[in-house]
């Protein structure tokens, strides 16, 4: 995991509608940025939906939220219409910022190791240096857990 005050990777990686998008693009914003490991799951879904419904909040804060996962952009759309998803959701199936960010890690399941993405949420402040740093998210409590602390 990267630790709070260190200047947040940049990256750029394509949307749900294929454009690109930076993280650059938001210096002097607040940015929520959380990493899931696959759409349309429970968890995910559950994640996803929290972030929805508290759109409004972060979006009065002036606080951009960006999902990533390793899904397609198809996979992404397909997510994000089904669950009306206001926010920006990115694909990164190379791992370029997944694994810039060290969420890339051993998982265990059932006794199974593998290898996948570890449910983590970073908050970059507007010079782009992270601010707070969630890890081992439960997908329930993380939008209001972060709300809570931007207060």
């Amino acid at each position: 995991m990267l630790e709070i005050g260190v200047k947040a990777p940049d990256f750029t990686l394509l949307d749900k509608n294929g454009e690109k998008v930076s993280l650059k693009d938001y210096l002097g914003k607040k940015v929520v940025l959380y990493f899931y490991p696959k759409d349309n799951t429970p968890g995910c879904t559950r994640q996803a939906c929290a972030f929805a419904r508290n759109h409004g909040a972060f979006s009065e804060k002036n606080v951009i939220v960006i999902g990533i996962s390793k899904d397609s952009v198809s996979s992404h759309l397909k997510f994000a219409e089904k669950y009306e998803l206001p926010f920006i959701l990115l694909s990164d199936p190379e791992l370029e910022a997944i694994k810039a960010y060290d969420v890339w890690q051993e998982k265990k399941l059932y006794g199974k190791v593998s290898m996948g993405v570890v449910r983590t949420t970073y908050i970059i402040n507007e010079e782009g240096v992270i601010e707070k740093v969630y890890k081992k998210v439960k997908p329930d409590d993380n939008a209001l857990e972060i709300l809570e602390y931007l207060n």
